[in-house]
């Protein structure tokens, strides 16, 4: 034993804190498998309790609920007397999860961050040096090495001189915005077969959403949703999301994604698209046509004709189909020819990584 100092063996205390911790993580996922509904999440928990024991005499159910009141995670629905909703700080938290859980920790960086081949006038200063050119900022222009250009140009004389062609520049990077529409079909195959795919698809998208938010604060992520209609939806509204009685009506999901990058002024877009089905649905009027047998030529020619569409205005199109029927690739394989885009044919468990993968690819488009 060191002079001056006593030990004694360490015996860390159990916290309730630790309690809570172990429950609110799975909270979390229940929470987003019953789309945000909290009552359902509750009652899941306690069956697992049960079954498991995830807690003990000193921290209980009654305890963890209170906890999760009393940090703000979840309040008291207006609506309904004696039931529970999830806050702000709850879907943000849902959305940290999901970020977490497929795409790994990330630190916050720079803002923008979509590196491009051009310099010039950029966002970062580069290592690369070269001649003043007219135009060039007066901050670009590197005083070290433009002065000592002027002494071994013109000697070490008693009136200094400092001529144009002496000057050097440092270049900087130009760093770009991208706009991304994510779309998901929440026809009712995404929950057929006793196979759950929308959650998988909701937590990419938060996941996505987050990483965006955190990692390129100047991109564009807008939601879509796509049934026997399409309609845009909010982050803070993917905890909730359900799937409906709906067939698939993918030409009016691209056709609001391909509106909505046509208001933005970026010069780099594209079209994420996760599905697990073929279009099986056209708005006519007031009604729809459906067909829900084989591949119908009538939706299947019109759902080209926007990959078309979509490549002209160069917005590439990448599907993530979470389905391998042959038939199915075929159609596919020719949208993605048709587009120049590109595809995937994903398991649940790789979508998420899938995705992020092809986020990172497409940061480098030229402008």
């Amino acid at each position: 034993m060191s002079a001056g100092f006593r030990f004694r063996d360490f015996v860390p205390e159990e916290s309730p804190e630790k309690g809570f911790d172990s429950l609110f993580k799975l909270f979390m996922q229940l929470v987003t498998i019953t789309s945000g509904d909290v009552s359902e999440a509750l009652s899941w928990l306690s069956q697992l309790d049960k079954q498991y024991g995830l807690t003990n005499d000193d921290y209980g159910m009654g305890n963890f609920i209170e906890d999760l009141q009393k940090k703000g995670y979840i309040d008291e629905d207006p609506q309904k007397k004696g039931s529970f909703q999830i806050t702000a700080k709850s879907e943000q938290n849902i959305r940290k999860s999901a970020l977490e859980e497929i795409f790994g920790k990330l630190k916050k960086s720079n803002t923008g961050n979509h590196r491009t081949p051009h310099t010039g006038q950029g966002d970062e200063m580069s290592t690369d040096m070269r001649e003043f050119r007219f135009g060039d900022s007066l901050d670009q222009i590197s005083m070290t090495e433009s002065i000592r250009n002027a002494q071994l140009n013109h000697g070490l004389t008693d009136e200094f001189m400092l001529a144009e062609g002496d000057l050097e520049v440092r270049e900087n990077e130009h760093k770009s915005q991208t706009s991304t529409v994510l779309m998901i079909d929440i026809s009712h195959s995404m929950i057929l077969y006793g196979e759950d795919r929308i959650t998988p698809a909701k937590k990419v998208a938060m996941a996505l959403a987050e990483l965006v938010k955190q990692k390129y604060p100047k991109d564009f992520l807008d939601v879509i949703v796509f049934g026997n209609d399409a309609w845009e939806i909010k982050v803070k509204d993917l905890p909730y999301l359900e799937v409906g009685p709906y067939h698939t009506n993918t030409v009016a999901g691209l056709e609001l994604a391909l509106d909505l990058l046509r208001k933005r002024k970026t010069p780099n877009k594209q079209i994420f698209m996760i599905t697990d089905g073929k279009p099986t649905c056209l708005k006519e009027g007031n009604g729809y046509y459906k067909n829900s047998f084989g591949l119908d030529r009538k939706v299947v020619n019109k759902t080209l004709n926007l990959a078309a569409s979509a490549r002209r205005l160069k917005v590439p199109i990448t599907t993530f189909m979470i389905a391998s029927d042959p038939y199915l690739k075929q159609f596919v394989e020719e949208f993605t020819e048709v587009n120049q885009g590109k595809a995937y044919y994903s398991s649940l468990q790789g979508l998420g990584h899938l995705i992020f993968e092809d986020y990172k690819k497409n940061r480098r488009k030229s402008l």
